[in-house]
């Protein structure tokens, strides 16, 4: 394949709601570049980009792919994202290596939920934003309509580069405002007849066009100042104020389609070409330690691998942009996070499965390379002599939803924990975790449509059937009053027996705590657990009850209660337990005597402190439309949630609030239904608290049966 150039390359991003069309228009774009003879459809499932299994049969995208179309002489590395928000990180990781998002838009629906959170990411990313409102072949479309919402949502700076002369059903006329004629298109697609805009446009077009100079011009100050002087601009002024304007994201334009059947797709790639910024304008890229690269072939050799797949005959495949030089095969590189040389095996070119070998990448280009020994996303490969750190790791969001899972065949565990990490590679938004401490696989993803994504894979490819579970919540114990208690372990079995008699004390622990008057302690130890909060532990014993090498095992016991707390068999934290009289025999006592003897010993005296169960408390941020409030705030109430406050940002109110996080779960599914997929909300863990007394008698008697039933 030919190489091309950094400045005749274009790197775009198809993004937006799920069934806006993204996915035909990937397909489109290919078919008018003659890299395919024939444009297929995502009901006929013959597209280039939606070739897996399970896109076939959901027919929707799950994951990003990468093609090339070839227009003007400029290669258009394009990546076709999926359109549910539960696949974000794949939006994020195209959003980040593109230098243009070309964002569909259903012109039958307008701005849906979908939209706003595919354009919360371009805000996030930075990223220069092209709307195309497509399906306009539609007789429930509404150009006009939808450029308002447009700019109700995204503000006045959307700016309308086309419209429709025709939409509705036979739709395949468009007034072009920056080439000022009217383009008609043929059944099919291809290239327009191109005309003199009618008298009956010609006033709307005028008014039009002057608002999209006037935009334009304000992309630079040499450009409003031609304007002031001339009251117009030039066309080649008009595009390159276009393309610092989608730089500064101080311009949104808006054209018009129907990828269906390919009407506007010539004009979208004319306008990609010469209107969108190529890789050497944008922003430069910075590394950790402050290096700049701008897309420049003669800088070192720096890339960034932005997502990594498992193909069939291929194995695992590392996508990446270069930012700096030239990468070719045979070359050596160095992997930042490892500090370890990966050597460039083979590189290709990709449209959806199919590939083109490539011996030679520019910087701005995007490729891929196989065999690489230990590359992740968001790895950087840079010159090994330059000694520049790597680039910034990819943002990946919180996950919002946590399930358990487990194998209905144990056989398949190790199977199945293979097949997740392997998950988790290509999509770093499925978090897996094996808790020791809920004794749980964990699951944590975006959504439920990832957890049915991922069940689709293990039951159908892996043939693993597996059940998901709510997971449960991390509880904490602790007292809240002093107690004493004591026991005597005693074991005879004929030779030498067991022996330990502990009596020990407990009191809650706090900042300032006070030690009691009636008990001199000799010694104490602070241990800062592992899951948080304290276990201090005092030795007070004198005129030698028990021996000074029995204290270990002693606290050795203790520790093992504190790692399965007496009520629910939770971790227990911040108590403080002084060792204070003792007996042992001669012969008898060892450490597993005086083990088992603390540990009882704590048990007993914790049941009669006062014991408290303590839950994880999580702040909750809540975005929702300002008319679903009230069923929001009655739905929060019902999760024991306490309100902290009120605001406003933009179109949405926001709720902030301290939720118990055993009332959240599956609330991103609860959410989307009460506000129609407009709802959004973040958690972060806040604090632990008692739970309230009807739910600690209700986890008391839970955990009660559930050790009746082990038994």
């Amino acid at each position: 394949m030919k190489i091309y150039k950094t400045k005749d390359i274009r790197n775009i991003a198809l993004i937006g709601g799920a069934k806006s069309g993204k996915t035909t228009m990937g397909e489109s774009m290919l078919f008018e570049s003659k890299l395919i003879n024939r444009r297929g459809t995502v009901e006929d499932h013959n597209t280039v980009s939606d070739y897996r299994e399970i896109e076939l049969e959901k027919q929707h995208s799950v994951h990003s792919t990468l093609m090339h179309a070839l227009y003007n002489d400029t290669k258009i590395n394009i990546i076709d994202t999926p359109g549910f928000s539960d696949f974000v990180g794949e939006t994020i990781a195209a959003l980040n290596v593109s230098d243009t998002a070309l964002f569909m838009i259903n012109g039958q629906s307008g701005v849906e939920a979908t939209t706003e959170t595919a354009w919360r990411q371009t805000e996030d990313q930075n990223s220069p934003v092209v709307f195309s409102i497509n399906q306009l072949d539609h007789h429930g479309a509404g150009f006009d309509d939808t450029v308002r919402s447009l700019k109700d949502y995204f503000g006045e700076k959307v700016t309308v580069v086309q419209y429709p002369a025709n939409s509705g059903e036979g739709f395949d006329t468009i007034i072009d405002l920056m080439l000022m004629k009217q383009l008609k298109f043929k059944d099919g697609g291809g290239e327009p007849e191109v005309s003199d805009i009618p008298d009956s446009e010609k006033d709307k077009a005028d008014e039009l066009h002057l608002i999209l100079i006037e935009n334009a011009a304000e992309g630079g100050d040499e450009l409003m100042e031609k304007y002031f002087e001339n009251d117009t601009l030039t066309i080649e002024e008009m595009r390159k104020g276009v393309e610092l304007g989608l730089i500064s994201r101080s311009i949104f334009p808006v054209l018009c389609s129907s990828a269906k059947f390919g009407i506007g797709t010539t004009r979208i790639l004319d306008f990609i070409t010469r209107s969108c910024p190529p890789p050497q304008d944008m922003p430069a890229r910075v590394t950790e330690d402050g290096k700049e690269y701008k897309c420049n072939a003669s800088d070192p050799t720096a890339a960034f691998i932005f997502k990594t797949s498992i193909e069939q005959h291929l194995g695992e495949v590392s996508y990446f942009k270069l930012y700096g030089g030239e990468l070719k095969e045979g070359q050596d590189v160095l992997n930042t996070r490892t500090g370890n040389k990966e050597r460039i095996s083979q590189m290709f070119v990709l449209n959806g499965k199919n590939r083109e070998k490539i011996e030679r990448v520019v910087a701005g280009d995007i490729a891929v390379t196989i065999k690489l020994k230990d590359a992740h996303t968001s790895d950087s490969l840079m010159d090994i002599k330059n000694g520049s750190k790597g680039f910034k790791a990819l943002h990946i969001p919180n996950p919002l939803h946590i399930i358990a899972i487990k194998t209905e065949n144990s056989t398949d565990d190790e199977k199945m924990g293979a097949v997740l990490n392997e998950m988790h590679r290509t999509d770093p938004t499925i978090e897996v975790r094996f808790s020791r401490e809920l004794k749980q696989m964990l699951v944590k993803t975006q959504g439920e449509i990832q957890i049915n994504t991922i069940k689709w894979y293990l039951n159908q490819l892996y043939n693993i059937n597996v059940d998901f579970f709510a997971p449960k919540v991390p509880y904490r114990e602790t007292i809240t009053k002093t107690a004493n208690a004591d026991y005597r372990h005693k074991k005879q079995s004929g030779g030498s027996g067991q022996f330990g008699e502990v009596y020990l004390r407990i009191q809650p622990y706090f900042e300032g705590y006070k030690d009691p008057t009636d008990i001199p302690v000799r010694k104490t130890e602070e241990h800062d657990l592992p899951w948080g909060g304290k276990l201090v532990f005092k030795t007070c014993v004198v005129g030698g009850a028990i021996d000074a090498r029995f204290m270990p095992a002693i606290m050795k016991g203790l520790m093992e209660r504190m790692n399965e707390g007496p009520l629910t068999g939770s971790y227990a934290r911040d108590i403080i337990v002084y060792v204070y009289d003792g007996k042992m025999h001669p012969v008898d006592s060892n450490e597993i005597s005086f083990k088992l003897a603390g540990r009882n010993a704590f048990s007993q005296a914790f049941k009669t402190a006062g014991p408290k169960i303590m839950e994880p408390i999580y702040d909750v941020t809540v975005w929702v439309p300002e008319d679903m409030m009230g069923s929001v705030m009655t739905d929060l109430q019902g999760r024991r949630a306490i309100i902290m406050g009120m605001d406003s940002e933009g179109k949405n109110q926001v709720i902030k609030a301290k939720v118990p996080l055993a009332e959240m779960h599956k609330y991103i599914t609860s959410l989307s239904s009460i506000t129609s997929g407009r709802g959004r909300f973040s958690m972060e863990f806040d604090a632990y608290q008692q739970v309230p007394s009807d739910v600690q008698n209700k986890l008391l008697k839970e955990y009660e049966e559930s050790q009746e039933e082990e038994d």
